[in-house]
């Protein structure tokens, strides 16, 4: 096991249970040594707060005294729970098991996502394909818990020009953005299933992305490549998956529902025409004609229409911000959640627009 912290793109936890007497022995081990640099244990906090949590009227000292004797049972505190090891930290984490985990977390997303509805939302996959945008999402996800697994697909590292709306340390400059946003992920709650393609996808593992091992209920795409786009399109209309992509200038989001309308046309019809066979003949001027149509230039920003004949002349890439990418992360999340809980959500393009919002007419 201490041989594995080799690896400098760890982004998966370790769990110890000291109900185990080999996993016991194992993280005593591991504590001994220089591979841990700090260790959390506030677990009595947390078993106080279960507590309350179910018992949110109040109860008497000497009624909590009792209900932290029947949460323990016949285990010590040492025993409780589970002690979460993050090697790329060095840091050992004592919380409440899994279930009792989850009660806590979420508990302040009641009743706007119900018991019922948490627990149906556990047994859902959600696949993003592209980190910089996709990592506000990813994280939003992860904060409501509106899912069990998350797939993340990006091939890049993080540069310092993508940390205007990405949010992380300096730390992580050439880190893959996929680690980065698991990393983070798992410090949130390491229980949720996530898995990284930091190759990125293409024609040789987009169906283990939409389809292996259970497959995704939602793909988000928020990626950058044009020809990613449009593959990832055809894949999950072949696999009946929908779709949702920000584009996050003024707040444009695509829902595509190929769950519910198998046949239903790439983007809303504005990529009409477009075949995996053709993608690789069209030049870079129909791919950026083909770009305009799908993004509907005519009604991209005052900004956005400023900065695209700049792209690589004075502008080095496309201009993001993080409050609109941060907004994009909360629509798409909500977006998602309604999906996944069988709400009524048509396909369409939507603009949340906020500066048209609170901007006077006058």
């Amino acid at each position: 096991m201490i041989n594995s912290l080799e690896n400098k793109f760890l982004y998966k936890p370790i769990f110890f249970r000291n109900t185990n007497s080999e996993e016991k022995r194992l993280l005593e081990e591991l504590m001994k040594g220089d591979d841990v640099a700090f260790v959390f244990d506030e677990i009595e906090r947390q078993i106080a707060e279960l507590i309350r949590c179910r018992f949110p009227m109040g109860v008497s000292d000497d009624k909590a005294e009792d209900l932290r004797k029947n949460i323990l049972g016949d285990r010590n505190v040492n025993e409780f729970g589970v002690w979460v090891y993050y090697p790329w930290r060095k840091t050992v984490v004592h919380i409440l098991d899994e279930q009792e985990f989850i009660e806590v977390r979420t508990n302040r997303n009641q009743l706007k996502i119900s018991i019922e509805e948490r627990q149906k939302l556990a047994s859902k996959k959600i696949g993003i394909i592209g980190l910089s945008v996709g990592q506000s999402i990813a994280l939003t996800i992860a904060m409501e818990r509106i899912c069990g697994g998350l797939r993340l697909a990006d091939f890049d590292t993080l540069d310092l020009s993508n940390m205007n709306r990405l949010r992380t340390g300096l730390f992580n400059l050439s880190v893959p953005k996929v680690v980065i946003s698991a990393r983070e992920i798992a410090e949130i709650d390491p229980f949720l299933d996530v898995d990284i393609y930091p190759d990125g996808v293409d024609e040789s593992n987009f169906d283990e992305f939409l389809n292996g091992r259970g497959g995704i209920d939602v793909l988000v795409e928020v990626c950058d490549s044009f020809e990613v786009k449009i593959k990832s399109r055809l894949h999950a209309r072949k696999a009946k998956i929908p779709v949702v992509m920000d584009t996050n200038d003024r707040g444009m989001l695509d829902i595509e529902r190929f769950d519910l309308e198998p046949n239903r046309p790439l983007l809303h019809g504005l990529a009409d025409g477009l075949t995996e066979e053709n993608l690789i003949h069209l030049s870079k001027e129909e791919k950026m004609g083909y770009l305009m149509k799908i993004v509907d230039a005519g009604n991209l920003s005052e900004r956005m229409k400023m900065s695209i004949p700049e792209i690589n002349r004075t502008l080095a890439s496309w201009p993001q911000l993080a409050s609109e990418v941060f907004l994009g992360g909360a629509i798409t999340t909500t977006v998602c959640r309604e999906i996944l809980l069988g709400h009524s959500i048509k396909s369409g393009r939507h603009y949340m627009d906020v500066e048209k919002l609170i901007k006077s007419d006058k």
